[in-house]
């Protein structure tokens, strides 16, 4: 990817307008898609920054998810949850970081709002990774692209409320880790999303995702 590609790419998120709330549920989240550019082997790819939750964490022990967490009082919006949380879990200055999109939000089923803020590192070897021990087992990154190719994906069906949907499973082997991981859920919803607007173009597998994500009227 060029410098000219690059900046196109950061344009059309820029461009992007979602539909967004104008209150602040009591339940409200954000989550941090990193994004950064990377040489591997004979091309550039745009990756991003994902975390393994804590083995013993009573929420989602072991899952992997993306940089964020719920809002606190003193956030003065999404983008200051992410870019706190970010720090909080893995050391990312938020100075390294340029917001360049918040998107709509996903609901979970028990009705928190997780919003998705998109961010460049454009140092990425300016960033020196600082687990929280409490939070986070592990920092690897993917390629963003992945999440609209069939490869190395599975989906299984689900139902709520008679409504059928999937959930999709990626399976990522990191070399750098000397390991796999799974990515699922909500997690995968969220990145299918970012990738579609980022490549402009739908993924290669039947999405059918839950209509509980999407944010209420």
């Amino acid at each position: 990817m060029s410098s000219t590609e690059l900046q196109n790419l950061i344009q059309r998120l820029q461009n992007y307008k979602p539909n967004l709330l104008q209150h602040f549920p009591a339940k409200s989240s954000a989550v941090l898609i990193c994004l950064y550019q990377e040489q591997r082997e004979d091309k550039t790819e745009l990756r991003l920054i994902l975390t393994k939750r804590y083995s013993t964490l009573s929420s989602h022990p072991g899952e992997v998810a993306l940089p964020g967490g719920k809002r606190d009082d003193e956030d003065s919006n999404d983008i200051a949850t992410a870019l706190r949380e970010a720090r909080e879990e893995i050391g990312l200055d938020p100075s390294l970081v340029t917001i360049v999109s918040v998107l709509e939000p996903f609901v979970t089923k028990k009705g928190m709002l997780v919003v998705p803020v998109i961010g460049f590192l454009l140092d990425k070897n300016a960033f020196k990774p600082l687990l929280n021990p409490a939070e986070v087992e592990e920092i690897f990154d993917v390629p963003l692209e992945m999440f609209l190719k069939d490869k190395s994906r599975r989906a299984e069906e689900r139902e709520h409320e008679g409504e059928r949907y999937l959930l999709h499973y990626f399976d990522y082997y990191s070399e750098d880790k000397e390991g796999s991981f799974m990515i699922w859920a909500l997690t995968a919803g969220i990145l299918i999303r970012v990738a579609s607007i980022v490549y402009q173009r739908s993924p290669e597998f039947q999405e059918l995702k839950p209509s509980f994500w999407n944010q209420p009227n």
